[in-house]
């Protein structure tokens, strides 16, 4: 498999380190400035690599068969998160962008429920991505690659966390 080309954007702030989510900011239009020029392209839109993992993480989760995203650490790092007082669910985990100018890749941690076609779920996610992405962002997603790290099973919900004997 070959890796896509972005096209490397000279208007981005710096990444610390490459597809580091968050870090960067994207120029969509550079704009032009004058009153001989129509209102909407006046001025500079710039879209920051957070906002991009953001859509790409509720695109994602809206897909039936979805159970959760990221790894197994960030996950459970996550539900603490989540059960704190005034904390937000991240919907950025287990989601990685490369931003270009034009250009973006993204890369998805996902955990299907038991049962569905993960080939189905991973086509769906795929695709709602990246018309969320483009149309939202007006960024081209160059490809979307899908890690399914594990499989959500029935009884994981109804396990209180006792462990029940074999034997009596």
């Amino acid at each position: 498999m070959t890796t896509p080309q972005l096209i490397p954007s000279s208007k981005s702030s710096p990444s610390p380190k490459p597809g580091a989510a968050g870090t960067g900011t994207t120029e969509v239009s550079l704009g032009k400035s004058g009153v001989d020029e129509p209102a909407a392209s006046r001025g500079r839109t710039s879209i920051a690599d957070v906002v991009v993992v953001k859509v790409a993480g509720i695109a994602a989760r809206e897909i039936p068969g979805v159970h959760d995203m990221g790894g197994g650490l960030s996950r459970t790092i996550g539900a603490v998160r989540d059960r704190v007082p005034g904390g937000r669910p991240n919907v950025g985990r287990g989601v990685k962008v490369e931003v270009g100018e034009r250009q973006t890749a993204i890369d998805l941690d996902l955990v299907v429920e038991y049962g569905v076609s993960i080939t189905d779920v991973a086509a769906d996610v795929r695709e709602n991505v990246v018309a969320a992405v483009e149309r939202i962002t007006g960024l081209e997603v160059v490809e979307v690659n899908i890690a399914i790290n594990d499989v959500h099973l029935p009884e994981d919900d109804s396990h209180d966390g006792s462990i029940e004997s074999r034997v009596e």
